[in-house]
């Protein structure tokens, strides 16, 4: 199996330039990019990880390396039951850009994991988002729930 490091990161920069647009950032690849992660590693920190292993089996390659990198399987989930401790899981990621990054406000930081969620159906079928929100506390359902028709 031949490794294509160059298509990879084409691809990569491309969907980085459309996730930024899509999320009004501008041109700030910088900050998408952080936002991007944070909520991909909250999400992993928050679903069975037989779960992210079938969400991961879809994504482009240059994603599958985002979502991992850093992983640790074995750590204890985070108890996380509502909106606002998973927007808080997400700063928690994000660090100490997360004050710019999602500007001191719950409304921002939800409409960021939104528009991700929306974002990222151009990979992940219906029924493995479905899967992803069946695996959710209740009052996190949601997010994914509201997006599942875009």
């Amino acid at each position: 199996m031949p490794l294509n490091f160059d298509q990879y990161a084409v691809e990569a920069n491309a969907f980085l330039k459309d996730y930024t647009k899509k999320m009004n950032l501008g041109d700030d690849r910088d900050k998408a990019g952080r936002i991007l992660v944070s909520i991909l590693h909250a999400l992993r920190d928050i679903i069975p990880p037989e779960e992210s292993l079938q969400f991961i089996a879809q994504l482009p390659m240059f994603l599958k390396a985002l979502y991992v990198n850093g992983w640790n399987i074995r750590r204890k989930k985070p108890r996380i039951k509502k909106m606002p401790e998973f927007l808080d899981l997400v700063r928690e990621h994000d660090g100490p850009a997360s004050i710019n990054d999602f500007e001191y406000s719950d409304e921002v930081a939800e409409r960021y994991v939104n528009t991700t969620f929306i974002f990222l159906r151009k990979y992940v079928s219906l029924g493995e988002l479905e899967d992803i929100r069946d695996s959710l506390p209740k009052d996190l359902k949601n997010m994914i729930y509201s997006n599942l028709m875009f």
